[in-house]
């Protein structure tokens, strides 16, 4: 018996592709709301020139957003029916759910912000891009490390006999 040390993935292949290609483009037009690509001639490269156009990105974050929120909804509710007495939760994988409650929960509060007679302050609006910004580039340094030192989400638990 291997004592809970199983080949088995907490997800498919397809569903990690899917995940790590909805980072890429929420983070690639998520620097696309700031001016960077532009004022670097990123969007002078050619194929890149959709970059510097605001809301070109700004519908293709708000886009990967909504889908990366669908899987969120899927993975947690997989965990919590199906998999949660045969896996538990990492240390890392608790700081990268935390780290995602709040972009998610920032985000949020940024879509409000933009929507029709909501009267938010400049400070908070001010308080919400940099917490936004700070906590994705948290969460993208954590997953780094992750990623370096093969840190999982989530890990088999040992059968207690």
């Amino acid at each position: 018996m291997n004592h809970g040390q199983s080949n088995t993935r907490a997800i498919s292949l397809p569903g990690r592709w899917f995940y790590l290609i909805t980072i890429f483009f929420l983070t690639l037009s998520g620097f696309g709301q700031m001016p960077i690509f532009k004022r670097y001639y990123i969007a002078d490269i050619p194929g890149l020139g959709w970059l510097a156009h605001f809301f070109v990105t700004h519908y293709i974050h708000y886009l990967g957003a909504i889908l990366f929120l669908a899987f969120t909804a899927y993975m947690i509710t997989d965990y919590l029916v199906l998999k949660r007495k045969s896996r538990q939760m990492t240390a890392t994988g608790y700081v990268r759910g935390a780290l995602l409650v709040g972009i998610l929960a920032s985000g949020i509060f940024l879509v409000i912000r933009n929507l029709a007679g909501s009267n938010f302050s400049s400070s908070f609006i001010i308080f919400l891009d940099l917490s936004h910004l700070g906590l994705v580039m948290a969460f993208l340094f954590v997953s780094l490390y992750c990623l370096i030192f093969k840190k999982h989400w989530t890990t088999e638990r040992l059968q207690r006999i």
